[in-house]
């Protein structure tokens, strides 16, 4: 029995296109399931699930050799095959429409899993509890950390968002109003907070102020899954359960109250979740498609133009770029659940990354850009070494400031 889905069922958050369709036990067995899991697994959360691998030769004879016989071939980075390391993550929630893995600033993971957001310090590998809610409430269906990387929002299954300051371990606001079903994915532009539900509706929420909802875009006619703005913090893609994916401009939506979209995009044929903003290319956004469509897609976000397609034959679960080499990483479900590096613009295979046994829904990426964490219906979280060494990295995150908050601790 695989209670993460039968929740879902019972609850009816798991319907749509990219969840299989799964029977359900009665209520009453699956809670009392539910609740002896949880006291098992409860000891197990993001501790070891093997001892750590032992150290390798950084470039193996085999590997070493073949390089010297590719004449043609540039000397390659080596990209480890393995993960650093594997955390047991127990009753993580497998919902291809949900965003339950984040990394701030301050090189802490933030993972959901069921009712509860845990957070793993990098730094140290120590993991605390940071909030628990009821089943009312619950499951939780999106966590993002805010640019200062101490400030953390957390979507919920009863369409709400809560606001929490992680040093402090405290609630600072909830957010309602703005949807009326489960919030399933979250992006934050300096002290905007952005939403969205799967009600289809994202809104703008401007965290400083007693009354935040400030903009509202409406375009979905399903869950919007997907939600990253532009590191100019100028243009906003979401993308849908629908299969559409649209281009936002925050100028014109400030000086238009109709908020109107600047690209709509229909050429996914599935669910359009994974998103991500190239780094060295401003107006460069890929997108990924679900179990009907398996491509990845690059676009021209100034004109709305599709650059490339590429059919990775998987569905697609999350984009990632490297921030210090032009690569692209994403993840997959059915029928391989790896994680795929590839090197931008060509879009050739660098590397293949297995372990994970189930679909790889959620990926985060570390401050130096250098380390990926992904989290998988397997109920496991991976760490893999796959953009290069720290010390090779060009230049950190940058930290934020803590400002937009600081008119927080007085609203309720």
């Amino acid at each position: 029995m695989d209670l993460d889905y039968a929740h879902y069922m019972l609850t009816e958050g798991a319907k749509g296109k990219e969840n299989p369709a799964l029977s359900s036990p009665s209520k009453d067995a699956y809670r009392k399931q539910l609740a002896e899991s949880l006291n098992m697994n409860r000891t197990r959360i993001l501790a070891f699930k093997n001892k750590p691998p032992t150290p390798v030769d950084l470039i193996p004879h085999e590997i070493s050799s073949t390089h010297r016989q590719d004449k043609q071939a540039k000397p390659k980075r080596y990209i480890p095959q393995n993960s650093e390391r594997t955390l047991d993550a127990p009753d993580l929630v497998d919902d291809y429409y949900l965003n339950l893995l984040d990394w701030g600033s301050a090189n802490v993971l933030a993972i959901a899993l069921e009712n509860t957001v845990y957070l793993w310090d990098a730094s140290n590998g120590s993991t605390s509890e940071l909030v628990t809610v009821d089943d009312e409430n619950g499951p939780i269906t999106s966590v993002s950390w805010a640019p200062d990387g101490r400030h953390i929002a957390v979507g919920l299954n009863n369409s709400e968002v809560e606001l929490w300051d992680t040093t402090s371990n405290r609630k600072l606001r909830s957010l309602k109003g703005g949807h009326r079903q489960r919030v399933g994915s979250l992006a934050w532009n300096n002290h905007i907070l952005t939403t969205g539900g799967m009600d289809g509706r994202i809104v703008n929420n401007d965290v400083r102020i007693r009354s935040p909802i400030i903009e509202t875009y409406r375009g979905h006619e399903q869950e919007v899954c997907g939600l990253k703005w532009s590191p100019s913090g100028q243009q906003l893609a979401s993308g849908g359960n629908d299969n559409l994916l649209y281009v936002w401009d925050r100028a014109a939506a400030s000086s238009n109250s109709a908020t109107q979209w600047l690209h709509r995009l229909e050429d996914h044929t599935s669910a359009v979740k994974a998103l991500a903003w190239c780094p060295f290319q401003g107006n460069l956004l890929a997108s990924g498609g679900g179990s009907g469509d398996r491509c990845i897609k690059f676009w021209n976000t100034h004109t709305g133009a599709c650059l490339n397609s590429v059919d990775t034959g998987s569905q697609v679960c999350s984009l990632l770029w490297n921030k210090n080499e032009r690569e692209l990483l994403s993840s997959h479900g059915f029928t391989n659940n790896q994680l795929t590096l590839w090197k931008y613009p060509s879009m050739v295979k660098m590397a293949e990354l297995t372990g994970h046994t189930s679909r790889v829904l959620y990926m985060a990426q570390s401050p130096d850009g250098c380390t990926v964490a992904s989290a998988a219906a397997d109920e496991t979280l991976r760490f893999w070494n796959v953009f290069g060494a720290p010390e090779a990295a060009t230049k950190a995150a940058p930290k934020a400031r803590a400002e937009p908050f600081s008119h927080l601790n007085r609203i309720r």
